[in-house]
């Protein structure tokens, strides 16, 4: 999306005031169009660094390129900070701080500390909306006892409080913040109203459910749902060459059925925050409130998991079938983001996948274009995509299918190339 412009004709005093806790890939786009829907914006993130580069108008999420920050920061009414003093006198307050996993567990630190520091300032007629993905529940009973505790105020009588799921795509060009269905809820009618009323200003289309649980539900499912369809075709993938049959050929085949159909392409598993965390936290609290298990879920987990490890067997198979080992072998890895596109590598298989290779003695080199180079992990050598590095190495293997990388230079010039997506495209790479 390019840049927007920033509703101007609004006074920076007079507009509606939102605050946004945590300024991550939901939180930065939701500051930056509140500013252009016509919002004066706090965004709140206890990362100074990150607080130093959005005040320098330096973007660190794809969807949001410099110059759209810049319009949002030089309009007045963006301002990024880690004091949540600067809460005060909100009129809209969007929590979109992570939930991840501990050991299994969900936990819920980041939104109960979000909670606790916005609750002295919310006001008679607020409205707060948590968009972390967390499971059924958390909205009415842990966010709201928080937020009453600390306001003195009572939800549904004196503020509004409901849950709507962040919906981003990082890397996809086409759908974005605006344009994505916002699925919208409240803990009763007249917060319902007061949340659309605000989504109706950022979003395109809402979509309202009838509660916070269902809300909650719905993103659980919609990530589930990606997770044990990638399983499937990773267990496909992982028989189909035994089976003397092509996976890639076969999904695109399949893809042509106009019904019933949606095509999922095999990897190194899934990462980032979603993927590997959401459906977890649903088999999690299935266990615990409902002592069953969700065997689609923990199945998948199994499948995801291992494939790293497959693939590491894959290139040892190639290299030994040259007469290489693997220790000592110079290995040029194309990505360490989980998705094309992005930079993301949080709980990334392909960042386990470089682990694994240096813990077998590999000397490994990596190329990511656009992954921050300060998140990269200090014993990772990462160097550009060149035809000398791809001549040097004994195995170029794709890891994360960047479409900024040369996989035509790839195929041609590389001594041995196992391509985990697909995308290289010549009948001389071994692919996944």
């Amino acid at each position: 999306m390019g840049v927007v412009k920033v509703r101007q004709n609004i006074d920076a005093e007079v507009r509606p005031r939102l605050i946004v806790v945590g300024m991550g890939y939901v939180g930065l786009p939701l500051a930056v169009r509140g500013v252009e829907a016509g919002y004066s914006v706090v965004g709140l993130d206890a990362d100074k660094l990150r607080i130093k580069r959005l005040n320098a108008c330096d973007s660190y999420i794809e969807g949001i390129d410099n110059a759209r920050l810049m319009a949002a920061m030089q309009s007045g009414c963006l301002h990024a900070t880690t004091d949540s003093c600067r809460a005060d006198a909100f009129d809209v307050c969007v929590i979109t701080v992570p939930a991840p996993l501990r050991d299994g567990v969900p936990d819920l630190s980041f939104v109960e500390c979000a909670g606790r520091s916005i609750a002295p300032h919310i006001t008679r007629g607020a409205t707060v909306v948590l968009e972390s993905t967390t499971y059924p529940g958390t909205t009415e009973s842990l966010l709201r006892p928080l937020l009453e505790a600390g306001s003195g105020l009572k939800a549904g009588d004196d503020f509004h409080l409901g849950y709507s799921p962040g919906r981003i795509d990082r890397g996809n060009p086409d759908w974005h913040l605006e344009n994505t269905p916002k699925v919208i809820s409240g803990i009763d009618a007249e917060s319902l109203r007061s949340i659309e009323r605000f989504y109706g200003l950022i979003v395109e289309r809402t979509v309202r459910v009838s509660s916070c649980r269902t809300a909650e539900l719905t993103k659980l499912l919609e990530n589930a749902f990606r997770h044990v369809n990638i399983a499937l075709v990773n267990e496909m993938a992982l028989v189909s060459r035994q089976l003397g049959a092509d996976i890639w050929e076969a999904i695109e085949a399949a893809s042509t059925k106009p019904f019933g159909f949606m095509p999922f392409t095999p990897g190194l598993g899934v990462g980032g925050h979603c993927l590997p965390v959401d459906p977890s936290y649903l088999s999690w609290q299935v266990k615990s409130l409902l002592k069953q298990d969700l065997r689609f879920i923990t199945l998948a987990n199994e499948i995801n998991d291992q494939m790293p490890a497959r693939v590491v067997e894959r290139i040892i198979r190639g290299l030994n079938d040259r007469g290489k080992p693997v220790n000592g072998s110079r290995i040029l890895q194309l990505g360490l983001a989980y998705k094309k596109n992005a930079g993301d590598i949080r709980d990334s298989p392909a960042l386990v996948l470089a682990h694994s290779l240096l813990d077998l003695g590999a000397r490994l080199f990596v190329a990511e274009s656009h992954t921050d180079p300060y998140l990269v992990p200090p014993e990772i050598t990462q160097v550009e995509l060149t035809e000398e590095e791809i001549r040097a190495a004994d195995v170029v293997v794709v890891a994360t299918d960047h479409d900024d990388f040369d996989y035509t230079l790839v195929a041609e010039a590389g001594a041995y190339v196992f391509d985990a997506r697909n995308r290289c495209r010549d009948e001389r790479v071994e692919v996944l």
